[in-house]
């Protein structure tokens, strides 16, 4: 196992409640997940990591193999490879684990709106076709089963303008939208963000029961609060979250966000990874070298 993986269990709650697995990826603070039907012993992964250095540009697959690798100690059977958007901050290893696999991948059908914007950034108008690129595309309200369990699919706007929210029983995944309620919520300034409709996303998230449990995408620790940590309840981030609990109006947050996502710098990755990203996590076509190349625009950010 490699040595700077950290996973926690969150045992199903019965019946039709999913067991998930977090897995924590320090470099970007990315928060993994295996969802598993505990009668069928079937999976999926979500938002598991290609990892890269972005001063070598070199990619490595330890967590996505730490994923398998557990799957196959646990005797269980891998169903669907997930994300909830083409990530800015880090590289999907989707591809990748469908190569190993065979497994169907998917993300939200609004990814193809996504990268009509990234084709202009980066001056590469037949780039990025994303229909040969991902098994499934999901809408809003769209339903499929990981075994027996149930998985509704919810469009939830605002970090980006296609992520999406996979709710499977009492588990709610919401990638970048909360955060742990001691860190807030995630930015809505990259392309086609919105704190407003972040705000909009959130709130649908926190209408469910107060014990539902909700994942988030990224954890980057507190300063009270060293272990990475990415599960919490409904009932907690409604009271507890520090960047809308306790009832925060929408134009409150939105002051907030804005004026905090103003003062942030472009993740080191994002250039390189929505590149990467709009293909499932595979690089471009290799040149007659045999490597392949990625294009980075100047003076556009």
């Amino acid at each position: 196992m490699p040595t700077d993986i950290y996973s926690k269990t969150s045992a199903s709650r019965g019946p039709g409640s999913p067991t998930v697995v977090g897995f924590h990826e320090p470099d970007t603070g990315s928060c993994q997940y295996i969802c598993i039907d505990d009668a069928t012993g079937k999976c999926a992964l979500i938002d598991v990591v290609q990892q890269f250095d972005p001063k070598s540009f070199g990619t490595r697959f330890d967590h996505a193999q730490w994923a398998l690798d557990y799957i196959a100690d646990h005797g269980l059977t891998l169903e669907w490879i997930l994300d909830t958007h083409p990530h800015a901050d880090h590289f999907i290893a989707a591809a990748w684990l469908k190569d190993k696999t065979g497994v169907q991948t998917a993300i939200g059908e609004k990814v193809r709106d996504i990268a009509v914007l990234w084709r202009d950034y980066y001056n590469l108008p037949d780039a990025f076709p994303i229909d040969p690129h991902f098994d499934h595309l999901f809408a809003e309200g769209d339903t499929f089963r990981i075994g027996d369990l149930e998985v509704s699919v919810m469009l939830s706007p605002g970090h980006t303008l296609g992520s999406i929210t996979y709710v499977v029983g009492d588990a709610v995944f919401a990638h970048d939208t909360l955060m742990q309620p001691d860190a807030g919520s995630s930015r809505a300034d990259f392309p086609g963000g919105s704190a407003s409709e972040l705000y909009d996303s959130i709130m649908r998230i926190l209408d469910r029961p107060d014990d539902h449990r909700i994942f988030v995408g990224h954890d980057y620790g507190t300063k009270t609060r060293d272990l990475p940590s990415w599960e919490s309840t409904v009932g907690e981030q409604k009271t507890q979250n520090i960047h809308l609990g306790g009832g925060v109006s929408k134009a409150d947050f939105v002051a907030l966000r804005e004026g905090r996502d103003a003062t942030l710098a472009l993740p080191n990755r994002m250039l390189a990874a929505l590149q990467v990203n709009l293909r499932d996590g595979r690089m471009p076509d290799p040149e007659p070298d045999g490597h392949s190349y990625l294009k980075m625009p100047v003076n556009k950010f």
